[in-house]
């Protein structure tokens, strides 16, 4: 029974500190969109603009690294959670049944994707409008 605890507690702690992560990312992505849109609201120097935009895709690519590793995390467990739970009935294997049934769009990883592809290319857009404005603006 050791052994089942030990892998319950690394698989619900690695899945907590992905949700807690996902949930930072996108409050501090909405703290630095709404600079954003103040900087552009107030017309701010389009350097801003592009430094803004480029933080944004930073932003993106550490919680984007910070969620394949917390995957990695999880994955380590699955394999001896599927071992373990043979010994229980069929309906109550979820990590076995998980594995046959899963869809590949209802999942965390999809929504998880969508939305850091999604920041990226706002981020992208708008440091290369700042970028754009800078070099075109006396």
């Amino acid at each position: 029974m050791e052994q089942v605890k030990y892998l319950c507690e690394h698989y619900r702690f690695a899945a907590d500190q992905r949700l807690k992560v996902f949930n930072f990312f996108v409050v501090l992505t909405m703290f630095v969109e709404g600079g954003i849109f103040t900087a552009v609201e107030k017309n701010f120097h389009p350097l801003i603009l592009a430094l803004l935009g480029g933080f944004v895709m930073i932003l993106v690519t550490v919680f984007w690294l910070m969620d394949v590793r917390s995957r990695e995390l999880l994955r380590l467990a699955v394999p001896a959670l599927q071992n373990l739970e043979q010994q229980y009935p069929e309906e109550a294997r979820i990590f076995s049944n998980d594995a046959i049934r899963r869809g590949e769009i209802a999942r965390y990883t999809f929504a998880y994707r969508v939305l850091l592809v999604g920041q990226l290319i706002f981020g992208f857009g708008v440091a290369a409008y700042g970028l754009y404005h800078w070099y075109i603006t006396p």
